[in-house]
């Protein structure tokens, strides 16, 4: 069954501002600890914006994190546009033998990989985006095990996410009106907390 994909609340400028920080901090924290554990080239993850029907380079690290944060393109294309529609992990071995994988949306981000993995960030049976790991290592992308591991690092991760965005956003900004601050001391740091309880958990089992 593919996963419901309906449109978050949508947020004032103050509210988004309000969360964009811890998000950032989470979402790059995901990338560079998934491309440690699998020993990748590069590291990504996209979130899906229902409204423009896009998906949105949020957190890079290696190849491409100095340019491609900000970035979209429509959220059918490629890989992480498959998916994000079905809502299932991919592992692929061999890109250029895979008719799925999008060369030339590839190619204007600078880094085309050879292989990738990619898991969808799901909560609640809600699609949040992908996460992509490019040129992982061949022993990291060797059997069903190490795609497993990648989809409940990206399960993980979108429960964490979803501590900070979206329904807590509202929070945000009646806290930033009242001026007590937002989305900072334990909420923050619980979805910290539960990222770093996975990455002890990988890199313990792989």
């Amino acid at each position: 069954m593919t996963p419901r994909t309906d449109s978050a609340p949508s947020l004032s400028p103050t509210a988004a501002a309000v969360a964009d920080a811890p998000r950032s901090e989470l979402l790059q924290s995901v990338v560079d600890v998934a491309r440690a554990i699998f020993g990748a080239e590069a590291s990504s993850v996209f979130l899906l914006d229902e409204e423009a029907d896009e998906l949105v380079f949020q957190a890079v690290s290696g190849q491409g994190e100095e340019f491609l944060v900000g970035r979209r393109f429509p959220a059918g294309r490629g890989i992480a546009g498959w998916v994000a529609t079905s809502g299932e992990p991919m592992v692929v071995d061999d890109l250029s033998a895979d008719p799925s994988f999008d060369r030339s949306l590839a190619e204007s981000t600078a880094y085309v990989p050879n292989a990738l993995m990619a898991a969808p960030l799901i909560s609640d049976s809600r699609v949040l985006g992908v996460l992509e790991v490019l040129d992982p290592s061949p022993q990291a992308r060797s059997g069903v095990r190490e795609l497993d591991l990648l989809a409940m690092f990206a399960r993980q991760a979108a429960a964490a996410l979803r501590v900070i965005t979206p329904e807590r956003v509202r929070e945000a900004e009646q806290r930033a009106a009242s001026g007590t601050g937002a989305l900072e001391g334990a909420r923050r740091e619980d979805a910290l907390k539960l990222l770093g309880s996975l990455e002890r958990l990988l890199r313990g089992v792989g």
